[in-house]
């Protein structure tokens, strides 16, 4: 008899919008939605960053999870009650339409997210906190960008070490209490939401690291979110092959709680 075929959770995964070629493009570094397949065990979409022309509650009734990834623009201060600081600092008005929303979307319906260094930064703006728009220039932290005179491999080796909260669920993921990261952001977490709780830090205090863990609720889902880049060379480093792992068995749990007809749809 015929094998059944393999059946894949549906994750979607943000994407920019910027100009290629003079034309504006929907885009997403190869490096975010390779690992996905191979380590998390789910398939792929990219998702356009189409504002308030996206159908939300489509979006969320197709997919089992979603990927905010890193990008080189930064979310416009107004989101977060403050004024810009640096003129020059690339903004993507189109994602932060798409993605603020569509966050808080989907954390009211506990579907798992995994975000990365914006998509980090989104997360917490999506729910209430605040960034540092300029890190280096913070008294008290260090400068968190990468050297833009190495090549690639460099910008993302090792940068500092992270000290994972103790008996925290990050702790229990990577299975250890602290490790090497790279760092390559210039802004970070200025106040963390209120639903948020801090998982991990960097010497100098800066939070790498958050979970959703509200008081009001007790479904929550999976939530995860990290300020370094796990992405880069993930099936070679432990801890990227632990985060893509945890984020693979909850939107498993969630597309088969959604089979069963166990989930209760948000209000």
């Amino acid at each position: 008899m015929p094998s059944s075929p393999v059946s894949y959770p549906l994750v979607a995964v943000t994407t920019d919008l910027k100009p290629l070629g003079g034309h504006p493009t929907y885009a997403v570094a190869q490096k975010y939605v390779d690992p996905l397949l191979p380590l998390s065990g789910v398939l792929p979409l990219l998702l356009p960053s189409m504002g308030a022309d996206l159908p939300i509650d489509a979006v969320l009734d197709g997919v089992d999870g979603l990927v905010f990834t890193g990008s080189p623009s930064n979310i416009e201060p107004y989101h977060y009650g403050q004024t810009l600081s640096n003129p020059e600092s690339p903004s993507d008005p189109a994602r932060d339409a798409t993605t603020l929303p569509l966050i808080r979307a989907a954390i009211a319906r506990g579907i798992p997210v995994f975000g990365i260094c914006r998509g980090f930064q989104e997360i917490n703006v999506a729910l209430g906190g605040t960034l540092l728009q300029e890190v280096h220039n913070t008294p008290g932290f260090d400068d968190h960008r990468e050297d833009e005179a190495l090549d690639a491999a460099g910008q993302y080796g090792p940068a500092h070490r992270v000290r994972a909260v103790p008996g925290g669920m990050l702790a229990a993921i990577v299975g250890a209490d602290s490790w090497e990261v790279n760092s390559l952001h210039g802004q970070g977490i200025q106040t963390l939401a209120p639903d948020l709780l801090a998982q991990a830090h960097a010497p100098d205090g800066l939070i790498e690291a958050y979970t959703y863990q509200p008081a009001h609720r007790t479904d929550a889902g999976f939530l995860l979110a990290v300020q370094w880049h796990p992405e880069w060379q993930a099936a070679q480093n432990p801890v990227s092959r632990a985060l893509y792992a945890a984020f693979g068995k909850a939107c498993r749990q969630f597309a088969a709680r959604k089979r069963d007809g166990l989930l209760a749809r948000a209000a």
